[in-house]
């Protein structure tokens, strides 16, 4: 069966994100006030053949842990659906 999963990757809340910070400040120049903070990440689609979710879930999984987020510098979540 063929399966959606989508890999939501994010700094952590501790880190500095400089790109939220240019967002935040390119938003603020363009006079778009009340947003208080910007953070911007990663969000990866894969296609996965598995037979079941959780097997699919696994593959997305360990993608994320040993190729698509930085451990030290990142967290992520995985959604897993069928296709």
């Amino acid at each position: 069966m063929s399966y959606i999963a989508e890999i939501k990757v994010m700094p952590h809340k501790e880190l500095l994100d400089p790109q939220g910070k240019a967002v935040l400040g390119g938003l603020s120049n363009l006079g778009l006030a009340g947003v208080a903070d910007v953070r911007v990440g990663k969000n990866i689609t894969l296609q996965i053949d598995a037979d079941s979710a959780a097997a699919a879930e696994a593959i997305a999984r360990e993608a994320a842990q040993q190729l698509l987020a930085n451990p030290v510098m990142e967290y992520f979540e995985v959604r897993c659906e069928k296709a």
